[in-house]
């Protein structure tokens, strides 16, 4: 398949150096973007604020971390955000040891391993969908739960077991993505399953209520293959959320969007069986008004005949665009770093684009996107990792932006060997100012100790730093590879 972009090539060039050479650039570019003409758009309210305050707050998994003695038990640190933005406001951590937070900690539960945030009971608060894929169920099997805590004006008032494996390594809660996928008004939890050799994607229908039905429904699974990454968004367009996951096995692999029909059946409405990935995410990059989805780090599958991405060396981001009165499959593009629209150069192992996220930093109605690749070198810092900001000119055209390293001017830190920045990428509204920020995480800083890079949006000033969040700066212990797991 040949995309609707250019595909011209230029030399390859030095990898990300020191003294940020890209960092005027990446600042004139962000604080000038337009829509073309598009609306601007009303800031949303924050799907993680989990005390409504109106700050949108940063829910980091931390499935390494000890708890009670318990090696890997794992918990997840909410870093409230406020009027100074990320890490001058405190933060509270969540375990199987808080208070009416269902479960037991134990060695080895992994709880955090996915995290994800919504407001799954309508009552305005923001709550935490946290899975334990290694959690023993009530027939003390190793299968996974997924646990939701309930968010409040005081912070988190006890929670609610939404799904729990029924098999031994059934591993329920290693992804997690929520929306409202039957368009009942009630959110739903999609997650993955695993019984013997076979693993599937699954819904957990809502509502989380004592005595609702716990039973999950089935929407793809395959044979010596499975799910890697999910993520929901309304991508035809009918007001109701999809579906859309990557799954890769011993001979198939690829990228599918599913909607349930009125009936109850899942069909598929978007697939591209020759390519899978690492990283969806679901945006407007157009600014035509309807979804869009990013394909991250795609890579061929050898047995199809094609591929949406020929030029895909260090990794590649396959934008897929919606259209009015349809749904995905029209214009697409693809980019790498081989062309001279993106900071860097593409070398083999980089896994460019290996994490995402979408957000409209200045509000204009078009999206931009976080792109991460926690394998990329700055200088000869092997995966010291970097991370992207990227725009679209236009349905069917290649992104475009510069790359941020520890190495930037006003990016906190120095690039060092194992850093691992770009490994997890988010974004929220974190100081208020109705124009949404982003995080991003190096689990590899500090001796694997971790962190999280909160970026401010440049349109709150010129060159706005880049600070981190640690968990020496906000007193954590039992802390590893903190900034990993960051919530949507």
């Amino acid at each position: 398949m040949a995309s609707t972009a250019d595909h011209v090539r230029k030399p390859a060039r030095n990898k990300i150096l020191a003294a940020g050479a890209l960092c005027a650039v990446t600042v004139l570019g962000v604080a000038g973007l337009s829509a073309g003409g598009a609306s601007a758009a009303e800031p949303a309210k924050p799907t993680a604020d989990y005390n409504n305050d109106g700050y949108a707050d940063l829910a980091v998994g931390v499935p390494g971390a000890t708890v009670g003695g318990k090696a890997k038990a794992g918990y997840v640190n909410v870093v409230w955000g406020g009027a100074s933005g990320l890490g001058k406001h405190g933060s509270t951590t969540v375990s199987q040891a808080t208070a009416g937070v269902p479960g037991t900690v134990e060695a080895g539960d992994a709880f955090g391993t996915a995290v994800d945030s919504d407001d799954m009971n309508g009552d305005g608060y923001s709550d935490l969908v946290v899975g334990a894929p290694d959690e023993d169920n009530d027939a003390g099997l190793s299968a996974g739960t997924v646990a939701v805590v309930w968010g409040s004006a005081s912070g988190f008032k006890g929670g609610f077991t939404a799904a729990n494996g029924a098999v031994s390594d059934g591993s329920y809660g290693a992804l997690l993505a929520t929306g409202d996928f039957d368009k009942d008004g009630d959110k739903d939890i999609a997650l993955n399953s695993h019984f013997d050799e076979t693993s599937s994607v699954v819904v957990r229908p809502g509502p989380f209520t004592a005595g609702s039905p716990a039973a999950v429904e089935r929407v793809e699974g395959w044979h010596f293959a499975g799910p890697v990454t999910m993520v929901a968004g309304d991508f035809d367009g009918d007001g109701g959320d999809d579906i859309a996951f990557s799954y890769r096995g011993m001979e198939v692999s690829g990228t599918t969007v599913k909607s349930r029909a009125a009936s109850g059946e899942w069909k598929t409405t978007w697939d591209a069986a020759d390519s899978t990935d690492t990283a969806l995410a679901a945006g407007d990059f157009d600014g035509d008004g309807t979804q869009d989805l990013a394909v991250g780090d795609v890579q061929a599958n050898p047995e199809a005949d094609g591929t949406y991405c020929e030029d895909r060396l260090g990794g590649a981001i396959l934008t897929v665009y919606g259209k009015q009165g349809t749904t995905l499959g029209g214009a697409f593009s693809c980019t790498s770093q081989s062309g001279p629209q993106v900071g860097g150069s593409a070398e083999s192992g980089d896994n460019f684009g290996a994490r995402l996220a979408a957000l409209d930093s200045d509000q204009d109605g078009r999206d931009e996107l976080i792109a991460g690749a926690d394998a990329e070198a700055v200088g000869t810092a092997e995966n010291a990792g970097t991370y992207w900001f990227l725009t679209s000119t236009g349905a069917g055209t290649r992104l475009a932006g510069p790359a941020f390293s520890q190495n930037s001017a006003g990016v906190a830190g120095t690039a060092e060997a194992g850093d691992r920045l770009g490994a997890a990428v988010t974004a929220g509204d974190y100081n208020g100012d109705g124009l949404p920020d982003f995080a991003v995480g190096a689990p590899g800083e500090d001796t694997r100790s971790g962190g999280v890079w909160y970026a401010r949006t440049p349109t709150d000033g010129p060159s706005p730093a880049v600070t981190s969040v640690t968990p020496g700066k906000l007193g954590l212990s039992g802390a590893s590879g903190y900034g990993a797991v960051l919530s949507r």
